[in-house]
């Protein structure tokens, strides 16, 4: 056959992003972005993106040819097709988002009228997979078993229908993501209920009702198809937990373990014939249930697009899923594209691993404790953590690890759990279920008998088993053996669950086992499972003989990321981590990222000179390090652009005998200690709300009835507001105080006086003596509400000159005397006519991307020259343009039930949107319409 070349009738290409991160809809779609928007500029087109979100990567200027930051609306769209004249639309990268638009300007006969043509995913693959009712009538037209289903317009269709069929019920409301709108229905009661939600919240109102599979086995396979009808399987997956449980909430195991090949090649056989079916050009997700007792399977899903999945199965097997579903959009087979890990194959090759990856998703209910913590087909977590090893228990040891919950290892459990509590939350999935089966373990009951309660594949329950066997060991022993150390470092135990488990300091066991010679090695993710030569820079940590990563010569610095996505540490870290990589290599210094998060930018391959799939802890972090010191030289650390994650290890690290890069341990400290600061305000002559540090609840009212009600109280070294409340009464702050208490451990609580008035937040520029400030920002909200849920105005629209100037000679003499270098994030509050300090935080922070993206400023590149020791060329407050930009907070409170939706100082949106105007009215309205809140009615 002769070889297809690229489409040489399409110049320009309009990719649609997903907008803000939503429970759903998260990083990864930024990820998937960035990789299409690459490899079609590496194709020579002319790229147009659009997306709403300015924390993302992809909307950088130098990933497209034309970037608009803007509602992600039809009517917006279309304007950006007269003005731009795309020949094509990829809308299969932007997620539920990017799918729906692209139907809506095919059905409102917008790309008719613009002669505009979608790529990837034809209008009819689109229509068949996501409407109901179609794609169960093609599914049956293959001969691919669906489970019993009834398309429902009305409450009464659905009741219909159950009549029939008899209960429990799944609801799946068309064109949705994340689930939203669907559950499963026990009775008529929460039928009634769940049909109302889904009919809402469906885009055509719409629902597929459908007979149940819980407890059957499911498992997914992302298919890549190209226009020549080559298909491979890149990645077989398989989830921990049964069917009942939103795939992005399960613990999810690659490659599948329990498929004999004959279920393997069932699967394999009727996934080729769905996406041949659909016409789908690209990556696609395609969910199976599989009956254990009788090898039944029925198709649960198709996705006819890049998924969150998509994200963990690059990750995993090192397959760039986006980049190869981008080329191929444009007309190359895949046997034409050279596979960028190995580059001597091509991504016509199925990957083969040779280890196992874990993914373990990441929950809110920390934010929100009184949450409803079941789990069912609507998804809840906010993000995920990946772990790669040799074995399924040491992954999984990881990726608990790699979840940066305190304390919240695999030995943690509930000391209140009673019996029939275990039994409740086995049956029942819920975000602490793989907890109580590592508790009902150790109380005695077998694997067997969690498989009856659970539903889940015996063989897990298994290697479970093997973690609570290895834990009694010891215990039991009378001190570490070579033997056991290496027995319990292959099962995944890190030193401090050792230590725990010994009563011994993990510093004595790291000592010990160095002298025994164990010591962590690097295995490298090459597609391959070695079988051909490979020169990719991805590496996991195991215990094994072999090191495939020798440590890099010259000077190289380790990147600290920040680990899952969730609320108060979000997508604008792994922006600013991504952008530090760059700049280290632009100043001719390797860049070693460190990360968890197989969903963002900064663990793609190619976006670090090396990058280290770990966990972000003490333990992981100083084996890489170990690993990278070359000739007895150690690579510096840079803990500024991974938010708290990385500034909590700055300390460890420090102690341990490693050098930060930038702003040093002084700096951090000094913030972050309530006397320091203090002591350095009043030196400087800068005022700060009235208040002081306390070490209890009963301390805290002391104070609060010496400063005067309302006060703030909140605990030392958290990020988005975490346990951060205003109290006006003494039985509040009791109450408040001991919760704060509780997650500040050692650490003492903050109690100051609350002022309300309005808060303005800066970030700047430091090289140690002169200051540069991008800008001042205003927020809309009274001081009180979190930063991060504030719609924020640039520049500031309500300060006087006069105000404007102490606020600059207050950010440059804090910037000196702290004497930082690099990024810091200064909050202020204005009351009565004088500026106030609120904090300062010598990182990087979450509106650097928003302001970096509104003012033109390369924020990171500057921070990290200065870091280096280069000075800054400018200093002052940089010239604001005449554009007015708004950044507004999204809020995912509709996945989430019994959640309180106040807001005040802890942060509980999950996402961000920007609107860009010659007027305040018009950012504003734009930032409002791009958040999905509409805009305001008059009244």
């Amino acid at each position: 056959m002769p070889a297809v070349p690229k489409r040489t009738d399409l110049h320009s290409i309009l990719i649609i992003g997903s907008g803000p991160i939503v429970i759903g809809q998260a990083v990864e779609f930024d990820y998937s972005g960035t990789q299409a928007c690459k490899a079609l500029k590496d194709e020579g087109y002319r790229i147009i993106l659009v997306n709403s979100n300015p924390a993302t990567i992809m909307t950088d200027p130098e990933f497209a040819d034309r970037t608009y930051i803007e509602p992600l609306t039809p009517a917006t769209l279309e304007r950006i097709l007269e003005r731009e004249k795309p020949d094509a639309i990829l809308p299969t990268v932007g997620g539920q988002t990017g799918i729906n638009l692209a139907i809506a300007l095919y059905e409102n006969g917008a790309l008719e009228r613009h002669g505009v043509e979608l790529i990837g995913a034809n209008y009819d693959a689109i229509k068949t997979a996501e409407d109901r009712q179609l794609f169960k009538e093609k599914m049956t037209s293959i001969g691919v078993d669906v489970p019993q289903s009834a398309y429902a317009a009305t409450i009464e269709d659905a009741e219909q229908f159950a009549a029939r069929i008899g209960y429990p019920l799944v609801i799946r409301p068309s064109f949705t993501l994340g689930g939203s709108g669907g559950g499963i229905a026990y009775n008529v009661e929460e039928l009634r209920t769940i049909m109302a939600r889904g009919l809402d919240l469906s885009p055509v109102h719409r629902v597929l009702v459908e007979e149940s599979v819980i407890g059957w086995k499911e498992f997914e396979l992302e298919v890549m198809r190209d226009r020549a009808d080559n298909v491979i399987i890149v990645c077989s997956i398989e989830n921990f937990d049964p069917m009942g449980v939103h795939t992005g909430d399960s613990i999810v195991v690659a490659p599948s373990q329990t498929l004999s090949d004959q279920e393997y090649q069932m699967l394999r056989s009727a996934a080729l014939r769905i996406i041949r079916a659909l016409g789908v050009i690209g990556g696609c997700n395609v969910q199976f249930a599989l009956d254990p007792k009788s090898r039944d399977y029925a198709v649960v899903e198709v996705n006819p697009r890049v998924s969150r999945s998509s994200a963990l199965a690059s990750k995993a097997t090192g397959y760039p899923i986006a980049r190869v579903t981008a080329k191929i959009a444009v007309g190359r087979r895949l046997h034409e594209i050279p596979n960028a890990v190995t580059k001597r194959t091509t991504a016509a090759f199925e990957p083969a691993l040779d280890y196992l990856v874990v993914k373990i998703p990441r929950w809110p209910f920390d934010k929100f404790p009184d949450g409803d913590r079941r789990l069912g087909t609507q998804m809840k977590s906010t993000g995920e953590a990946m772990a790669i090893d040799r074995s399924f228990e040491a992954a999984l040891q990881k990726a608990v690890r790699s979840l940066e919950m305190r304390s919240r290892d695999l030995l943690w459990e509930d000391p209140n759990w009673t019996a029939a509590d275990l039994e409740r939350m086995i049956r029942e999935p819920n975000d602490q279920r793989l907890w109580a089966l590592m508790a009902a373990l150790r109380r005695g009951h077998t694997p067997q008998k969690l498989a009856d309660w659970s539903g889940m594949d015996p063989f897990f329950l298994h290697k479970l088993q093997n973690i609570v066997d290895c834990e009694r060991s010891l215990l039991q022993a009378p001190s570490l053996t070579p033997g056991l150390a290496r027995r319990a470092k292959r099962l995944g135990f890190s030193d401090q669950q050792i230590g725990t488990l010994l009563d011994d300091m993990p510093e004595r066991v790291r000592d010990r086992r160095k002298a025994w010679g164990i010591r962590t090695t690097y295995k490298m993710v090459d597609t391959c499972a070695a079988e051909f030569e490979a020169v990719t820079p991805y590496f996991y940590g195991t215990y094994e003989a072999e090191n495939e990563a020798p440590a890099l010569p010259g000077r190289k610095v380790v990147v600290l990321g920040s680990g899952p996505i969730r609320i108060g540490q979000g997508i604008e870290f792994d922006y600013c981590s991504v952008r530090a990589a760059n700049a280290l290599r632009e100043q001719n210094v390797s860049s070693i990222m460190i990360n968890s998060n197989p969903e963002t930018v900064s663990t793609d391959f190619d976006a670090s000179t090396r990058l280290y799939f770990e966990p972000l802890d003490d333990e992981s972090v100083r084996d890489v390090l170990e690993n990278e010191t070359f000739d007895g030289q150690a690579p510096l650390v840079l803990a500024q652009f991974g938010g708290q994650t990385a500034i909590n290890l700055a300390e460890p690290l420090v102690h341990a005998g490693y050098t930060l890069l930038g702003s040093d341990l002084h700096a951090i400290d000094v913030a972050e200690d309530r006397d320091r600061f203090s002591e350095l305000l009043d030196q400087l002559g800068i005022p700060q709300p009235p208040g002081g540090i306390v070490q209890s609840a009963p301390d805290a009212v002391s104070l609060a009835e010496q400063l005067g009600y309302p006060v703030l109280v909140r605990p030392s070294f958290v990020l988005g507001g975490r346990a951060m409340e205003v109290c006006r009464t003494a039985d509040e702050l009791m109450e408040f105080a001991a919760t704060a208490k509780e997650i500040a451990g050692k650490k003492p609580l903050l109690v100051d006086k609350y002022l309300e008035g309005a808060e303005i937040e800066v970030d700047a520029i430091c090289d140690g003596s002169r200051v540069l400030i991008p800008g001042i920002m205003e927020h809309v909200e009274r001081a009180g509400v979190h930063s991060g849920d504030s719609i924020a105005l640039y520049p500031a629209q309500s300060l006087t000159p006069e105000l404007i100037d102490t606020i600059v000679r207050y950010t440059t003499e804090l910037g000196r005397a702290l004497g930082v270098r690099g990024l810091f994030n200064i909050q202020y509050v204005v009351f009565e006519g004088v500026v106030y300090v609120i904090e300062v935080n010598p990182r990087g922070s979450r509106t650097v991307p928003f302001l970096s993206k509104v003012t033109g400023v390369p924020m990171v590149d500057l921070a990290i020259a200065a870091a280096l020791g280069l000075p800054l060329q400018e200093c002052g407050l940089w010239p604001a343009g005449e554009l007015i930009a708004a950044k507004a907070p999204v809020f995912s409170m509709n996945k989430l039930t019994h959640v309180d939706t106040y807001l005040g100082p802890e942060m509980k949106s999950t996402g961000e949107v920007m609107g860009l105007g010659d007027a305040v009215g018009e950012a504003l309205g734009k930032a409002l319409l791009a958040a999905g809140s509409g805009l305001p009615k008059p009244g």
